[in-house]
């Protein structure tokens, strides 16, 4: 499965970009599109099923430009926040002024949510759909959200793409054919 995601990533990236490069993966084998991503996700959502995104991922143009490194789900809080994948509990605990949770998962994945009251620790193991906290008042002041990111080998990458909701790459023709 994360060849699938892996060829997404690199699909999804600008002609002549290094950003296979940047992540480590110009040494890994070329994944084959033997599946639709879309149909079969590595990731569950972490809050209820396909829940409307209030602010999108934003790579940013250098590692420490702006951008927004994740995306925000609408998620009142209260909201039960659970497992997108199996994993172990990175880090719990606060990061400036909010509540933060992150899960290390296999293949080089780690993902987080924020702003998440748990009574998980570090070391904790995690499954698929399992409630790992709840939302907690600090995100989209206007309304609920909580903030969801993800990372590949330490670059942050759009959450999306492990959702299976990122559309995959079509080249169309540039002028008509006889």
């Amino acid at each position: 499965m994360l060849p699938l995601v892996l060829a997404a990533v690199l699909a999804s990236t600008p002609a002549g970009s290094s950003a296979g490069a940047e992540l480590g993966l110009s040494s890994l084998p070329s994944p084959r599109w033997n599946a639709d991503a879309r149909n079969n996700p590595l990731w569950a959502w972490p809050v209820r099923a396909a829940a409307a995104v209030a602010r999108d991922y934003l790579a940013p143009p250098t590692p420490y430009g702006r951008g927004h490194r994740g995306v925000d789900l609408h998620a009142p809080e209260g909201t039960t926040v659970l497992a997108p994948a199996a994993g172990t509990v990175h880090f719990a605990g606060w990061v400036v002024d909010r509540p933060v949770l992150s899960i290390r998962h296999e293949g080089g994945l780690l993902s987080s949510y924020e702003p998440v009251e748990s009574e998980l620790s570090t070391g904790d193991r995690v499954m698929k759909g399992e409630t790992i906290g709840t939302v907690v008042a600090g995100h989209c002041s206007d309304v609920g959200c909580l903030h969801f990111g993800a990372r590949l080998h330490g670059e942050y990458i759009s959450p999306m793409l492990l959702l299976g909701t990122v559309p995959r790459s079509v080249l169309l023709p540039t002028r008509r054919l006889p």
